[in-house]
């Protein structure tokens, strides 16, 4: 195993590609974390052949690119979790058709991740006869919010989604009930991780985050890896994608062990896959997606995320 950082910026996920792909003993990859690294990255992989499996990217692009007829390479991307535009359709429905909102307001941190999804709920929400009352993007790093809260305060919306990981948006949704936004406040499961709850603190309570698939909590699938997770790392707390990574990896793991170390060979293995372990029976579709499509939603009470849906 080769490790490498990408620092979670796509012009260095594209220099860490390239020395990946300069090295002839890596026969595969699994990464990269966001989507707006792996994307770029993805192309550099696909023009040598090199297999590489998402644990957790869920922009739609990273596999639907492939179907491209300016695609001339190997369809080379697989991934374990659900994409942003299904959870982006299912945070509007709930937010229009189960909740009955009328109005959102949307904010998003401009990344490739964030950006899609809140465009994802965009659309599905207009298209349920819901309104947007505005749609905003904030730098990632920032921490002051307080001038769009106050803004968005004056739209009156009646939720407030945040697309974007859980720094920024715990510092939005504290900043948001500082300022007198009582609008309810959903979010997507990058959220998903207790460092959210204790950094907006009690403005955490009643927020929804939805989740692509399952936590390992709640898989009946998953108990033999939660308990070995917890010998291994004890007194640590499993992240969203730990499952992923690990069920992604062992899937190339047994490419490994079936065809070898041949990178066209581990691709096609890949590609007709149908493995059982941590989530489930996963197979893929034509994009290298996995078929498995849910989502679960969750509400914070008392600081714990509680299952709604």
């Amino acid at each position: 195993l080769v490790e490498f950082d990408d620092r979670s910026d796509p012009k260095e996920a594209v220099n860490v590609a390239n020395r990946i792909v300069s090295d002839p003993d890596i026969v595969a990859v699994v990464g990269h974390f966001n989507s707006g690294c792996s994307i770029p990255a993805s192309r550099v992989y696909a023009q040598a052949g090199l297999p590489m499996v998402s644990p957790g990217s869920s922009n739609p692009e990273l596999t639907r690119q492939q179907l491209s007829p300016n695609w001339p390479w190997p369809k080379n991307v697989f991934r374990a979790n659900t994409t942003d535009d299904a959870q982006g359709t299912f945070a509007a429905e709930f937010l229009n058709r189960t909740l009955k909102k009328k109005t959102v307001a949307v904010v998003h941190d401009k990344t490739s991740y964030g950006q899609g999804i809140a465009e994802e709920l965009q659309k599905r929400f207009a298209a349920l006869g819901g309104v947007v009352v505005s749609f905003d993007g904030v730098q990632t790093g920032d921490k002051d919010f307080k001038a769009l809260m106050t803004r968005i305060k004056a739209e009156n919306p009646a939720a407030l989604f945040y697309g974007g990981t859980y720094t920024e948006g715990a510092l939005i949704l504290r900043q948001a009930r500082d300022a007198g936004i009582g609008a309810l406040f959903l979010t997507g499961e990058n959220s998903f991780d207790p460092e959210f709850v204790r950094m907006a603190g009690p403005a955490a309570e009643g927020a929804y985050v939805t989740y692509l698939g399952r936590p390992p909590e709640l898989l009946d699938t998953a108990k033999a890896f939660v308990d070995k997770y917890k010998l291994r790392y004890p007194g640590q707390e499993i992240k969203a994608y730990d499952h992923y990574g690990y069920e992604i990896t062992n899937m190339l793991l047994e490419a490994l062990e079936k065809v070898g170390p041949d990178k066209a060979k581990i691709i096609e293995y890949l590609r007709g896959l149908r493995y059982t372990g941590v989530l489930g029976e996963t197979t893929f579709d034509e994009k290298g997606d996995t078929r498995n499509r849910t989502i679960t939603l969750f509400v914070i009470k008392k600081g714990v995320f509680t299952p709604s849906l």
